[in-house]
C-alpha cells in the first residue's frame, strides 16, 4: 500500500484503504500542523495550470509552503513555452527535471494522464476538462469525515450542473465505493448526469439513484447537499447558459425544511446558486471545505513524496 512515487489521475487510482490513509493523515495535519511544518524542506512542487484556477492552485501552493517546500510553475499557459507550440510531453520532460512532484490542470480530458506517461516524478491531476478532479474529491471526503465522523450510510444530493461538473463526476464515482450510499441527482433536463456514468454507477456499485429537477422535494431527506454552479465556460451557446444559470438558488428559507445536521457543500467558486444569507447557517460548510482541502493536499503530497509513510 505504498503511495510513494504514485500518480493521482483518477480517484479510482487509490483503493478505499489508501484514500482513508490520506484522509486520516490530512485530519492529523489539520489538528497538529506544527508537527508537519518542515517535512518537505528541499522539495519543489511544479504547477502547470493551463486553465484558470484560484482554490486548487493556491491550495496546492499553500500546502507545499506549509510543509517547508517550494513552488515553481505557471498559472497562465500563455506566459509559458506552450504559447510557442511546445507539446505537453516536452513540457513535462523539462519540468520533471526542475521539480519533485507536479500538479496539472488542463481543459482537455486525459491531458494529466498523458503527462504522467512522460514524467519521472509523481503527477497529480488538478482537473481535466469535464472529466475528473480527484483532489477536490479528496477535499470533499475529508470534509465529510470531519463533520460526519464516517463516510457511509449517507444520502447525498448533488444539485446544479451534473453534466459538465467534474467535481460531481469524481465524487459520485468515489462515494459509490463506500458502504450504503444513496444519491439524489437534481438538475435541469439539459444538465443531467451523463448516461454512461449513471450506468457505470448502477452496474458497478449497485447504488440507489434518484433523478429529479426539484430541490425542494428532497431537501428534507438528505444528509449532504452538494451545490454546484452552472458553468458558463462549458457552454457553446450563451442563450442556453442564460436560460439555465438561475435554475437553483439555495436560500435561508429553503433550509427551514432541511435536517439540522445536514451539510451544505460547494466546490466553489459560487455565482448565485447559494444566497449570501446561507453563509451564517451552521450547516454551511463550503468555506471550511476549502480550508480542509489544503490539509488533504498536504497529506497527499507528503505520501507521494514519501516524506511520510502510510
Amino acid at each position: 500500500m505504498k503511495l510513494k512515487g504514485r500518480n493521482l489521475i483518477d480517484p479510482n487510482d487509490f483503493s478505499i484503504e489508501e484514500l482513508n490513509k490520506v484522509i486520516g493523515l490530512g485530519l492529523d495535519i489539520y489538528k497538529n500542523p506544527s508537527v508537519y511544518s518542515d517535512i518537505c524542506r528541499g522539495k519543489i512542487l511544479g504547477t502547470l495550470f493551463y486553465e484558470p484556477s484560484t482554490r486548487t492552485r493556491l491550495s496546492f501552493e499553500s500546502a507545499m509552503l506549509r510543509m517547508g517546500g517550494s513552488v515553481l510553475g505557471f498559472s497562465d499557459a500563455s506566459t509559458s513555452s506552450v504559447s510557442k507550440g511546445e507539446s505537453i510531453a516536452d513540457t513535462i520532460r523539462v519540468l520533471d527535471g526542475y521539480a519533485d512532484i507536479l500538479v496539472m490542470r488542463h481543459p482537455r480530458e486525459g491531458a494529466p494522464k498523458l503527462a504522467s506517461e512522460f514524467s519521472s516524478v509523481p503527477v497529480i491531476n488538478g482537473g481535466d476538462g469535464g472529466h475528473q478532479h480527484p483532489t477536490q474529491t479528496l477535499t470533499d471526503l475529508i470534509t465529510i469525515k470531519h463533520y460526519k465522523g464516517d463516510i457511509s450510510n449517507l444520502k447525498v444530493a448533488f444539485c446544479g450542473d451534473l453534466l459538465f461538473g467534474r467535481t460531481v463526476h469524481s465524487l459520485l464515482k468515489t462515494l459509490s465505493r463506500f458502504p450504503n450510499m444513496e444519491f439524489v441527482l437534481i438538475s435541469p433536463e439539459q444538465l443531467k448526469i451523463p448516461q454512461h456514468l449513471k450506468e457505470d454507477l448502477l452496474t458497478q456499485y449497485n447504488v440507489t439513484i434518484t433523478e429529479t429537477d426539484s430541490l425542494e422535494s428532497y431537501i428534507n431527506e438528505v444528509d449532504i447537499l452538494y451545490m454546484t454552479r452552472i458553468q458558463k465556460e462549458r457552454f457553446f451557446n450563451e442563450e442556453e447558459y442564460v436560460k439555465l444559470k438561475d435554475s437553483y438558488v439555495l436560500c435561508k428559507d429553503k433550509l427551514k425544511e432541511a435536517k439540522k445536521d445536514m451539510l451544505v457543500m460547494h466546490p466553489l467558486p459560487r455565482v448565485n446558486e447559494i444566497h449570501y444569507d446561507v453563509d451564517h447557517d451552521p450547516r454551511a460548510k463550503y468555506f471550511e471545505q476549502a480550508k480542509l482541502g489544503v490539509y488533504g493536499r498536504m497529506a497527499l503530497m507528503a505520501l507521494l513524496l514519501g516524506v511520510v509513510e502510510c
